[in-house]
């Protein structure tokens, strides 16, 4: 596709540009042309065709002719306003299907010459813009058809349109269109003649290395804006550092450095092999070894033969026999309640106490 151009040449360069310096031009209404580094369609273009012999032509030269840019057939109603932007492009794999173009291949093919041409690269809700010229500047030389429409106050109004075809593979990433371009002499001679089998061979895209692209301004967008600021190459911001998003974003958590293999406090692991084949790693517990502290797995068969020496053997301490003095600190509290209980009931006074009888 190409909906927007840069056009600053001079009116006589253009023969020159399209390899058509040495033939004999005329020109027509070439005063309405206004270089711009903004060009869209509705604009007068300088146009190169091949002239036809009217108007005094020899017919072996070429003619240098102002046209607005979409076309507007011939058969369109004279009542109608003309949209400019409906026809500003044709697909050169269709022309010979559409009524509108295919009439016009015989003896309405042209070319059109301009410094370069801008491409929107499309991101969500954002386009951005970028300028597409040869490297070392030569101007671009595009395949064109025209045609002539009679308007309603009499004037006969020239219209052209713009052939596209699909992208070269370098121009992949930014479109699927671009215009056919030209880069010699020999296919654009091809084009202009007035009869040549080899029209569909030339309608290609342009795989040359010359072609370069770079972004510029998105203010462009707007056909009012013009001047070399439309070509002017922009940087691309990639990443904000400044952003106030980023002064509000939690702080990254610094990792503590992984321990060594030697030094990791976690126990190796055992592979354990299952039937369907699947290992799985299981921590492999480490032997405590503490020599401070005796072993404390019992052997079962020691342990019953020491129970049994214990209970024949005598004990180690002596049977405390309680005298009659240590008997009274002593007494079950339960033996002393039966024994006062015993001695008929009766309860004991206070002289019992005191010795007293």
């Amino acid at each position: 596709m190409c909906g927007r151009t840069r056009c600053t040449l001079r009116a006589d360069d253009v023969p020159r540009s399209c390899h058509r310096g040495d033939a004999s031009v005329r020109t027509v209404d070439i005063d309405r042309y206004r270089p711009a580094y903004n060009v869209a369609p509705g604009c007068n273009l300088p146009v190169l065709r091949v002239d036809d012999g009217a108007s005094g032509g020899n017919g072996n030269g070429v003619v240098l002719q102002c046209m607005k840019w979409g076309l507007i057939p011939s058969f369109t109603k004279t009542t109608e306003k003309p949209d400019h932007f409906k026809m500003f492009n044709a697909r050169s794999e269709s022309i010979s299907e559409k009524a509108s173009f295919s009439r016009l291949i015989p003896k309405s093919r042209c070319l059109v010459a301009m410094e370069g041409f801008y491409e929107w690269k499309k991101d969500g809700s954002k386009r951005q813009p970028y300028y597409i010229h040869f490297k070392d500047g030569r101007p671009l030389v595009f395949a064109a058809l025209y045609d002539s429409w009679i308007r309603s106050d009499g004037e006969k109004l020239y219209t052209f349109t713009i052939l596209t075809t699909s992208s070269s593979t370098a121009l992949q990433w930014l479109h699927d269109r671009m215009p056919v371009i030209f880069g010699d002499k020999e296919s654009s001679d091809t084009w202009l003649a007035s009869e040549s089998p080899k029209l569909q061979a030339v309608l290609k895209p342009y795989e040359g290395s010359d072609l370069v692209w770079y972004p510029v301004t998105p203010a462009m967008g707007k056909p009012s804006f013009d001047g070399p600021e439309c070509i002017r190459e922009i940087l691309m911001k990639t990443e904000d550092k400044h952003l106030i998003s980023k002064f509000f974003s939690p702080k990254q958590v610094k990792r503590k450095p992984e321990l060594k293999q030697e030094e990791s406090s976690h126990p190796e692991s055992v592979e354990t092999n299952f039937p369907d084949g699947e290992v799985i790693k299981e921590p492999k517990m480490e032997e405590f070894e503490d020599p401070s502290i005796t072993e404390c797995k019992p052997n079962l068969m020691e342990l019953h033969e020491g129970s049994a020496e214990k209970s024949k053997a005598k004990p180690e301490y002596e049977e405390f026999a309680p005298t009659a003095e240590g008997e009274k600190h002593h007494r079950n509290p339960f033996k002393k309640k039966k024994a006062i209980n015993s001695t008929n009931d009766k309860q004991s006074t206070l002289f019992s106490y005191s010795g007293k009888s």
